[in-house]
């Protein structure tokens, strides 16, 4: 890990959510790695050996969405916390691991902070 700041990994494709949402783990105190697909968030998982927080969208490009993310995040590193904040399908969210907290898009700070309290961070 690194300094003192927990490390969020952020993997959103649309780029002004993923801005959004880094400013706004930023100020909930993490520090954040920002990938526009799936395999860029694992890259930085592998290079910190995984993160406080995967923070995902579940539709990205790329062979790998972000529930198939979720799952291979759960089985790698178990002690990475995970939020989904998509605007999926119902039916697309119950694939998700029983440990993940869903958040429907779009979504605000409270409802972040929501979700961190129930993973036990604040």
């Amino acid at each position: 890990m690194s300094g003192s700041r927990p490390i969020a990994v952020l993997a959103e494709d649309e780029e002004f959510s993923r801005l959004v949402a880094a400013d706004m783990l930023t100020a909930l105190g993490f520090e954040v790695l920002e990938a526009e697909h799936a395999h860029g968030a694992l890259q930085h998982l592998e290079a910190y050996d995984g993160a406080a927080l995967l923070y995902t969208d579940i539709n990205m490009p790329g062979a790998m969405d972000g529930c198939d993310l979720a799952h291979t995040v759960r089985a790698r590193w178990p002690e990475t916390r995970i939020i989904v904040c998509s605007g999926c399908t119902p039916r697309e969210a119950t694939l998700l691991p029983e440990e993940v907290h869903f958040i429907a898009k779009p979504c605000g700070e409270r409802l972040v902070r929501d979700a961190l309290k129930a993973l036990h961070f604040h």
